[in-house]
């Protein structure tokens, strides 16, 4: 496997140049415990979701750093459809001051989301016969470099349906609570 030769000055074996490969700098790179930017928790409490799916995004490059340093606000945002196109509107993203000298910024313009047709008819069409809203969940960054945004399909909550989602939550977390308390005993 190794080429050794041997010196004429000295009586030991050292392996030729070029014989084993070089070490890979970084090899284990340190991977970020999650991938998520930004989250609307906002929109899983107003809204009952009844399809998600995963959209990319038309950014600039100002943007992106933006985003790499979590300079962003999903909270107000919302989906809308215009001449068969979905954009993503209300999305706050503040610009750095260096990253963004030589470029107007606008931290709230509209962003085109990037799905496949089929999947732009589908929403079209249900936004405008069955009434749903498309919402954004959640900002995340795929395989470390694509910006993804996981968009839901769903009609608002009633204020009883809120209701209801806060009591069942709390009582999860009681009853979570209770058999802690029996299994320690």
């Amino acid at each position: 496997m190794f080429e050794y030769f041997v010196s004429s000055n000295s009586k030991k074996s050292v392996p030729a140049y070029n014989s084993q490969p070089m070490a890979k700098k970084n090899a284990k790179k340190s991977k970020n415990s999650s991938a998520s930017i930004a989250r609307n928790k906002r929109a899983t409490f107003d809204y009952k979701f009844e399809e998600k799916m995963e959209a990319g995004l038309s950014l600039m490059g100002w943007e992106v750093k933006s985003i790499r340093m979590g300079k962003v606000n999903l909270s107000e945002s919302y989906v809308f459809m215009r001449d068969g196109e979905a954009f993503l509107f209300g999305c706050t993203i503040a610009p750095l001051n260096t990253a963004s000298t030589h470029v107007v910024c606008d931290p709230m313009r509209s962003r085109k989301l990037l799905l496949k047709r089929k999947e732009l008819d589908k929403l079209q069409g249900l936004v405008d016969r069955k009434g749903y809203s498309i919402v954004p969940i959640s900002m995340y960054w795929q395989k470390g470099a694509w910006v993804k945004i996981e968009i839901g399909l769903g009609k608002g909550k009633k204020e009883h349906d809120k209701r209801d989602d806060t009591k069942d939550r709390e009582w999860q977390i009681e009853k979570a609570r209770t058999m802690k308390k029996a299994v320690q005993q």
